[in-house]
């Protein structure tokens, strides 16, 4: 007796390879269903595989580290916020644990809201040590956005339990005695500074929620400070709140 599409399904399922599915008996089976459920299966597969390819690409700065210094800890930096009128900006170091396998870590720009919350969650069980730092809106305003983002990112360094014997950056050089390497979009090309980039957007957003709570009005839940149609009504009919950058347009404008 022929087995159900729904058996087949099942069983399809329980094949882990692209080359086994290709191989096995049932794609001798000339019924639709089971065509249909095959090549559903065989995309299926073949963007898993293109997923843990990506992460292998993403650990090319990591192993290149680790085949000179084994043992190294190896801390990811990234920050969130440097573009928004309001709300601080967030940065997150992170050492991730060996033999991590984090699949569909990336710029947390191309991670979907619901994948990076789950992300998040995987990573504050699962690594070796992380942290954050932050600088204050009022700080951006004094010290100026990139050197605040400076700050946050040597604050979070700061409260690691662990010492990091190298630091992959995004983008920044920090003015400390670590081994380090300034990685340009390293959020899309390091497994630790994407990690961290997942990390620093899911605390940040949580933080603006927070705010949002406080001065309702802005949108802040929604559009964690950036300059948005209903956060700019919000400034026009409610004025500056303490979190605004008082150095950023049309915040200055308006004091």
């Amino acid at each position: 007796m022929a087995q159900t599409i729904k058996e087949v399904k099942a069983l399809l399922a329980t094949i882990t390879d692209v080359e086994e599915l290709d191989n096995h008996e049932l794609n001798a089976d000339s019924r639709k269903g089971v065509q249909q459920s095959i090549a559903q299966r065989r995309k299926q597969l073949l963007k898993e595989q293109e997923i843990i390819q990506h992460y292998q690409v993403m650990n090319k700065y990591e192993n290149e580290l680790l085949e000179r210094h084994p043992e190294a800890l190896i801390c990811g930096i990234d920050e969130v916020g440097r573009g928004p009128l309001a709300g601080p900006v967030v940065a997150c170091a992170v050492i991730l644990n060996p033999g991590h396998q984090y699949l569909g870590l990336d710029d947390s720009k191309k991670v979907s809201a619901v994948k990076r919350e789950l992300l998040n969650q995987q990573l504050k069980e699962g690594v070796l040590d992380y942290a954050y730092g932050i600088a204050s809106a009022e700080e951006i305003d004094q010290l100026n956005i990139y050197n605040a983002t400076k700050v946050a990112m040597e604050r979070a360094i700061a409260q690691l339990k662990h010492q990091p014997d190298h630091l992959l950056i995004d983008a920044m050089t920090l003015d400390n005695s670590i081994p380090q390497t300034s990685i340009i979009k390293g959020d899309a090309k390091s497994v630790s500074i994407a990690a961290a980039s997942i990390m620093a957007k899911e605390y940040r957003d949580t933080l603006m929620k927070e705010i949002a709570e406080a001065y309702p009005g802005y949108d802040f839940d929604k559009n964690v400070g950036y300059g948005t149609k209903a956060h700019l009504e919000g400034l026009n009919q409610l004025g500056i709140t303490p979190y605004h950058r008082k150095s950023f347009e049309p915040v200055k404008s308006m004091l």
